[in-house]
């Protein structure tokens, strides 16, 4: 199993604030779709809560405390351990947030692939975890200027883990 975290967060590591993102990306938004398709993408509650409804073509696992948590068509869990475990072990699934689910996945993961959002420094309430640059490095940068879609500049970022 690959596991991959992918987020947007700026350059303060801010993720969101009041369960919503910062900013509205919309080459990101496609990006994120592109690379998930297919695939198990794992959160927590609220991140699932957050969302419009069930992403087409992916396998939605819920990470929540509360112990009679349903969500139709998802699978339901109560740890990471147990959100991996129900996920393939042969394929490459996804953490997609939020702040606590990251910093509990960070040290497991083979793969970060960010969206790294420019010239701001927002107030959030959830943080991306600091990246340890001795653990991880750059695999690939793509520069996004600010255009009339893009309020912000931004850089897709990839990291692969250096063992």
């Amino acid at each position: 199993m690959t596991v991959t975290l992918i987020a947007a967060i700026a350059e303060n590591n801010a993720l969101g604030k009041d369960n919503k993102m910062l900013w509205h990306l919309p080459d990101d938004f496609k990006r994120f779709k592109q690379i998930t398709s297919g695939h198990y993408i794992i959160m927590g509650r609220k991140t699932f809560d957050s969302l419009p409804g069930i992403l087409p073509n992916r396998t939605h696992v819920i990470i929540t405390r509360q112990e009679d948590y349903k969500a139709e068509g998802c699978i339901v869990v109560n740890s990471l351990d147990a959100a991996l475990a129900a996920s393939p072990q042969d394929e490459e699934v996804f953490i997609i947030g939020g702040g606590e689910i990251y910093r509990q996945a960070i040290n497991i993961a083979d793969k970060l692939d960010l969206t790294r959002v420019h010239g701001i420094a927002p107030e959030a309430d959830a943080f991306f975890p600091e990246i340890d640059t001795s653990r991880w490095k750059v695999a690939g940068k793509i520069f996004h200027p600010k255009d009339e879609r893009h309020q912000f500049e931004f850089t897709f970022e990839t990291y692969i883990k250096s063992y």
